[in-house]
């Protein structure tokens, strides 16, 4: 049979390029002064500080100026972050370096650090969570102790959603939780009630990743430095830290939000059924996602590394086909790669010398530890409402593992927590998260009411984590 002609009707079109949209004032203003704060310290010689360590400052100020105007996507300056230390501090780079300059192959192990292939192995186990329909079935069951009181529906959905948040990404849970709820919403009165209800989940979201070091990127960031700084704190380690901050601030958002949205008396009524996948896949991705969740927890008895467990579960769900390479191409790249660009920032910071004469800029050793932690504490919430968490860690924990070998009394695993979960409290208008923006994005929440919730629970939060938390977790014997 002879083979058929294609004709320009069937001929497969080529794929049309996204159109760019055009720079918004405050991205071309940033890209001017990114490009300023890049060659100063190259041109001119900064007191103290070798050529190495101008190069480092001059990548350092680039990264904070792009990463908090947004001039290019935060991925972007990661990655840019990681070429621009190649080509300038590396072996490999094309301005003469010591002959001890560290290995460019250092730089790109950033892109496969085992805290990447740990959030690598989480996402997956999420994207299968919402493949077949585990999270919305977890939901439809666990909500049943619930149902009846406005007030208990919503605890109850705050605890499902921050659950969930503990393993899955803070988006895709709250994508996930308001589908479930946008049919309760609709059996409320409008006004405030709605309003309470459409908050409730962003912020159980934003607080439950805190809670394992796959929940949310600034955990990873925070793990990795401690790591590469010889302070490695196991998975169970780092729930046994986050989790009483979490059920505290967790129960203190759901009183805030009774107190302010949700009057006693109103009831709810949720028609919400569990329909389980019980087809070969579905079944063996419950087993190995039961099987990975729990050798995670139980790292300190079977001695195998959290990073090789989620690996692991990788191997295993792309070996049974539970999960297909479709899948996995469509994992979030983009975070995972700003995360590397973090740890990437951080290796140059600790190999040029540059965080040491951070240190030596200020008197910082001569504040007590109790100032430095509430400082950086402050820090991380402050720049967490306008820009990215993950963006805000990245800039963040370099400095903070330099200060932490620098003053007396102050742990690093103190240090690095506090920063990172003081990141994830940074929840105060609808661009400081994405859980944030999807619920903003209901129609149902004013922006001044979030802004009010957010800045309560996010003040109040951190003044709990920098103030108590430190001496629970010595009581504990965590540090």
């Amino acid at each position: 049979m002879p083979a058929r002609t294609r004709t320009a009707a069937n001929r497969p079109r080529p794929r049309v390029p996204d159109r760019l949209e055009p720079l918004t004032r405050k991205q071309i203003i940033g890209l001017l002064v990114a490009a300023a704060v890049f060659l100063v310290p190259l041109l001119v010689d900064v007191p103290d500080l070798d050529p190495m360590g101008e190069r480092m400052l001059s990548i350092f100020l680039l990264a904070i100026v792009l990463w908090v105007s947004e001039a290019i996507p935060l991925v972007a300056t990661a990655v840019l972050v990681i070429g621009l230390e190649v080509l300038l501090i590396s072996d490999q780079a094309v301005l003469p370096v010591p002959e001890d300059a560290t290995a460019y192959s250092s730089f790109f192990a950033a892109l496969a650090n085992p805290v990447i292939v740990l959030f690598l192995g989480g996402f997956l186990i999420a994207d299968g969570a919402e493949k077949f329909h585990l999270d919305k079935n977890l939901a439809a069951v666990l909500i049943k102790p619930f149902t009846g009181s406005a007030r208990r529906t919503v605890l109850g959905l705050m605890v499902i959603t921050a659950v969930l948040s503990m393993f899955m990404s803070n988006t895709a849970t709250t994508a996930t939780m308001f589908a479930v709820v946008i049919p309760v919403l609709g059996a409320l009165p409008e006004g405030r009630p709605r309003t309470g209800l459409a908050l409730s989940i962003p912020v159980a979201a934003n607080v439950g990743g805190m809670g394992t070091p796959v929940g949310t990127p600034p955990n990873a960031i925070a793990l990795s430095a401690l790591v590469e700084a010889g302070h490695p704190v196991s998975f169970l380690d780092w729930m046994l830290m986050s989790i009483p901050l979490m059920l505290v601030i967790l129960l203190g958002a759901w009183l805030l939000i009774c107190a302010v949205f949700l009057p006693g008396g109103l009831s709810v009524e949720l028609d919400m059924r569990a329909e389980w996948y019980t087809d070969r896949r579905a079944v063996m991705f419950y087993v190995i996602a039961g099987i990975t969740i729990l050798a995670w927890m139980t790292e300190s008895l079977h001695g195998l590394s959290a990073n090789v467990i989620g690996f692991m579960a990788i191997v295993a769900m792309l070996v049974t086909r539970v999960m297909t390479g479709k899948d996995l191409a469509g994992l979030s790249w983009d975070v995972l790669w700003l995360v590397a660009g973090g740890i990437a920032l951080g290796d140059g910071v600790g190999a040029t010398g540059l965080d040491e004469w951070i240190l030596n800029l200020f008197n910082w050793t001569s504040m007590p530890a109790l100032a430095v932690v509430v400082l950086m504490g402050a820090l991380g919430l402050a720049l967490s409402n306008v820009i990215s968490n993950s963006a805000a860690c990245n800039l963040l924990v370099p400095l903070a593992m330099g200060l932490a070998t620098g003053i007396d009394g102050l742990e690093p695993v103190t240090i690095a927590v506090v920063l990172a979960l003081a990141c994830s409290l940074g929840m105060s208008l609808p661009i400081s998260t994405p859980p944030n923006a999807i619920a903003y994005a209901t129609g149902e929440i004013a922006t001044g009411d979030m802004a009010r919730v957010g800045l309560i629970i996010g003040i109040t939060g951190t003044a709990v984590l920098v103030l108590v938390m430190p001496l629970l977790w010595s009581a504990m014997g965590m540090l």
